[in-house]
């Protein structure tokens, strides 16, 4: 059974920095693509940024393109986002989620399986 932890949220001011991490246990995450996804108040969970098995290729959804940046270390079993300029619009709690196909997915359905979150906070 795999279990996806995520830590590094917070609250922070516009145009802050944080850099979420997910650390893997009961599979090794360096055989499926993994991704970010955020769900804010009141609205649907969506897609942040996800990242095939070897690193190769990553994407990104349009509201992050250019300030978050996502990156994995299979040998650490881990994934991590880097977020830049946060703008209160980036307030959610962040998800970690796995594959166990390869190439990115970009939708909850796409995703075998998920941590529980962690809140970001961004004041104006």
């Amino acid at each position: 059974q795999v279990q996806l932890v995520e830590s590094g949220g917070g609250l922070v001011q516009a145009g802050d920095s944080l850099r979420l991490s997910c650390e893997a246990s009961g599979r090794t995450v360096s055989s499926g693509a993994m991704g970010w996804f955020r769900q804010a108040p009141g609205k649907e969970r969506e897609f942040v940024a996800g990242i095939t098995r070897t690193g190769g290729y990553t994407y990104y959804a349009d509201p992050v393109k250019g300030r978050f940046s996502i990156s994995r270390d299979n040998a650490k079993n881990a994934v991590y986002l880097q977020m830049n300029s946060l703008k209160p619009e980036d307030t959610a709690v962040y998800y970690c989620a796995g594959r166990r196909g390869t190439v990115v997915a970009t939708t909850i359905e796409g995703m075998d399986y998920w941590g529980k979150g962690t809140l970001v906070t961004v004041s104006s």
